[in-house]
């Protein structure tokens, strides 16, 4: 009898993935998860792989969706469910200061490379009869320019896109790019980290963690797994999280 929903999820270590991980295993979800570092998940006997990889590596995310690939030609679900959480904000700084080109090549590696090879690897992987759902975290920084963040943006503005014409070519394929507002994580702790000078937008996040604006992981990934549940998921491609509150 084939699972009724298995999920693959990347950055699943911490922070939103890993409430996203959590609440998956608690729905029920068969679950594979990737991130750098090791995860042991309370999760039922066969119920949850992980792949210990550096998808901000181009050769780590090529392994990583060879093994991704592998792992879902043996299983059997009437659903399967791609959430491309792994992601970097750095390097922050302003444009004219932006000389660290590894920096910005892993950047880019993580936020965009990795998720075309990681979707790649999902759609050969998974039977093309089952329901199949695409979900990319992305962020408003790539639909509205953010001083400091012109990696980020870029990065995140990149995978609109590539979320856009994955639709294009997969008509009949659930997918979206997803802004999941502003989260308490520790990207957020790491943001408030910066200079005034290479990040001038400092004291709105400052004041965002000091005001309790913040949305837990918790409820974002509540709100994140009930969208994908539920049947407006795919109707706007590029969307926000904050549109169904």
């Amino acid at each position: 009898m084939p699972t009724s929903t298995l999920t693959v999820l990347s950055g699943a270590s911490r922070g939103l993935g890993l409430s996203l991980a959590r609440q998956a295993l608690a729905a029920g979800h068969q679950l594979i998860t990737l991130a750098r570092s090791e995860l042991q998940l309370d999760a039922p006997q066969g119920a949850h792989q992980h792949l210990q990889v550096d998808l901000a590596s181009a050769e780590g995310a090529q392994q990583a969706a060879k093994a991704l690939q592998a792992l879902l030609s043996q299983t059997q679900a009437q659903r399967y469910v791609l959430i491309n959480n792994a992601g970097t904000v750095d390097p922050v700084g302003q444009a004219s200061h932006l000389l660290d080109a590894q920096a910005i090549t892993q950047a880019l590696q993580l936020n965009v490379a990795s998720v075309m090879s990681l979707t790649a690897a999902f759609l050969q992987g998974a039977p093309q009869d089952a329901q199949r759902q695409v979900l990319n975290i992305s962020s408003g920084a790539g639909r509205k320019p953010v001083s400091g963040w012109a990696v980020y943006g870029s990065s995140k503005a990149a995978l609109d896109f590539y979320t856009q014409t994955l639709k294009l070519e997969n008509p009949e394929l659930a997918v979206c790019s997803l802004a999941p507002g502003v989260v308490d994580t520790d990207m957020q702790g790491h943001i408030r980290s910066q200079s005034r000078d290479q990040f001038p937008n400092l004291n709105r996040f400052i004041d965002l963690h000091q005001q309790g604006q913040l949305s837990s992981p918790d409820e974002t990934a509540e709100r994140i797994l009930r969208h994908l549940d539920s049947p407006a998921f795919g109707q706007h491609i590029l969307d926000d999280i904050r549109h169904y509150e």
